[in-house]
This record gives C-alpha cells, structure tokens and sequence, in this order.
C-alpha cells in the first residue's frame, strides 16, 4: 500500500511512536493536490526513473559477485573509458524510459547524441537528461557514486524531437535529482516545491520518504575542492581557499575542513545534509574549456536540486540555472552550496574582473 503504519523506538524514553511510511508515490499524489504542477506524465516519469535507479542500485551492491566492476572497454563521446556499470545504467535507463509513453527522447552523458522515442512508442512531453552513473572512478573501490538526473518540457508541438528541444537554460527543469548508492541507497528528488529524500527500503523494494523541506545551512565550515589542482586555478577561487585554510588566524576567523570525495553526488548529499560548499572550477591546463562539469546532465539538475534547498549555484559569475547551452555535453564551472560561500567566491570572481 502507498501508506503502512510502523513502530520504533524513541531515543528519549524508548516509548513506541506511530510512525506514517510516505511512499514516493504518495508524495507526489499529494505534491500534485497541493500544488497542482505534477502532470500525470510527469509522475510516471519519475516513478519510472526511481525504478530504474533500483535496477542500477541491485547491480552496484552485487559488485564483483555480479562481474560489473573494471573497465567496459569503451569510450564516451568525452573520450573518458567506460566502467562496465556505466554502460549497463545507461541501458537499464534507457529501456525502463523508452516505452512508457511519458518522454520524446532521452540524452545521456554516456551518448553521442540523443535517443529518440522509437515510433513505435508513443512520444510524451518530456525530455530526460542523465548521467547514469556520477563517480565511476569509485567504482571498484566501492565509494558511493550516483545517477543524476533532469526533466525538461518539449517545446513546440511538432511530433519530432532533435538536440535544439533539449538546449534550454536549467530554469526551465520540471523535476530533478538523483540517486546516491551508499551504506543507504538515497532519492533526491525536487519538483520545483522544495527538495525531498526517500530511502529504499530494501525488504519492501519501496521508496519510503525520510526527509522533507531539506534545507542547506547560509554559513559553513567545510569546502570540497581537489586540492591538488590548486596551482592551475584562477585567482578568486585560491583566493578563496587560501582564505579557508589560514582558518581563525585569518581573514574568515574560523577553522574550515576540507571533504572531497571525488564523486559528486556523494559531496553534493553531504552540502544537503549538513551545508558546505561545492568546487569544480575552471582551471588553466584546458583553459578553452569553461569547466569540467557537464552542464545538462550534472550541474543543472544539481543546481535546481541545491537552489530548492535554500543554497546557490554559480559558475563563478552568474547563476547556473541562467546559463543558455549551446550544444549537448557542454561543460560548465560549478560553484555551489551554502549560499554565503557561493556568494563570497562569485564575488571574488566580480572583483577580479
């Protein structure tokens, strides 16, 4: 049922407390009463991705009893080698999406350009962007790693669908989020109402709400950076960390810590959870390349994600979610988390100009 009833313990006088199980379901039912923005085939496409990412989370846990770790032996269209469970999420994405009705086509990071709805499927509204697995690098050293994902309306009414309908600035997402595979399998989900989290119930195989209105805390004392990319960054942002590390002796008066994990959707649930800020700057080794970060499949839905939770997001000089695309797997600097951070380094990046 959407809705079961369960007893646990509290920790203050370890009475039974009668606990609703929210289900991913119910909520958005309940999302699209109160608010009235969750059309039908936008909940369908929701529920289907979450179904897939338990597809995905199954095949992570199995590890190598599953003969899904090392290398596929491939590259993507960014010339990176493929990890076998990055082709086999693509594909479980792609055939859990393809034939529901509910989308037009679908473009992953791992493709060199978009899948289309074959004709004969019915083709939806919708449009669905995704890294399906954020972190493959953790892979085989088994560090969470994740599925990102974002849902854009199709504009115009032509039947057909090409790369231009899936080139629209992140203020336009639908829905967005992802799907951590941790010590917890963890959805993050926004629909544009403030930021939900679902833990899967593994004995169930259901979605159970675990979180609702997150929000990320203005101040903080932790930033995630690769430090040792430092010598190749641009003034602000080691103006910024050189801030951060001289801690109460310097200009900022207090200690920082530095996390980094190396996968995004782990550093990006850690800012969700407790505050922090984000950095994936542009650095001089490629300097043609305004960033690293794909902007349609890893910082837009990550910054409407983080947007909803009361932070910011920033490529260092205006809001991520304002940036226009101009091709598919264009890349991006990513600046974000607790807002007074992301504000104090984009105004670094201001002064600077």
């Amino acid at each position: 049922t959407a809705t079961t009833e369960i007893y646990t313990l509290s920790l203050h006088d370890a009475l039974p407390i009668r606990m609703k199980r929210i289900s991913l379901t119910q909520y958005l039912v309940e999302q699209q009463r109160e608010h009235g923005h969750i059309p039908g085939q936008l909940r369908l496409l929701i529920e289907v991705v979450a179904r897939a990412c338990k597809r995905i989370a199954i095949a992570v846990n199995k590890g190598a009893l599953g003969d899904v770790l090392g290398s596929a032996g491939s590259e993507n269209v960014q010339g990176e080698v493929q990890k076998k469970l990055d082709v086999i999420s693509n594909e479980v994405l792609i055939e859990a999406n393809e034939w529901g009705g509910h989308l037009a086509g679908m473009a992953s990071e791992e493709m060199d350009s978009i899948h289309v709805v074959p004709n004969r499927y019915p083709q939806g509204e919708y449009l669905l962007l995704y890294d399906p697995l954020d972190g493959s690098s953790n892979i085989d050293v088994n560090v969470s790693i994740g599925t990102i994902f974002s849902v854009l309306r199709k504009v115009g009414h032509a039947r057909g669908v090409s790369e231009e309908d899936f080139l629209q600035p992140g203020k336009h997402q639908a829905a967005a989020g992802y799907c951590v595979y941790g010590p917890q399998t963890t959805l993050v989900l926004t629909v544009g109402s403030g930021v939900a989290m679902f833990t899967l119930d593994r004995e169930t195989g259901s979605w159970v709400l675990t979180q609702d209105e997150v929000h990320i805390p203005e101040d903080t004392k932790e930033f995630a950076i690769n430090m040792s990319n430092m010598r190749h960054w641009a003034p602000p942002v080691k103006r910024y960390i050189d801030e951060c590390l001289q801690g109460k002796e310097g200009p900022r008066a207090k200690d920082f810590n530095m996390r980094w994990v190396a996968s995004m959707v782990a550093d990006v649930h850690r800012i969700l959870t407790r505050g922090g800020i984000f950095l994936y700057p542009w650095d001089k080794r490629e300097p043609d390349k305004p960033g690293k970060l794909r902007l349609m499949y890893e910082a837009n839905p990550m910054a409407f994600i983080v947007e909803q939770a009361g932070g910011m997001a920033t490529n260092g000089r205006q809001r991520i979610l304002d940036v226009a695309p101009g091709k598919l797997h264009e890349r991006v600097s990513v600046i974000l988390g607790s807002k007074n951070e992301v504000a104090r380094v984009t105004g670094y990046h201001a002064e600077a100009e």
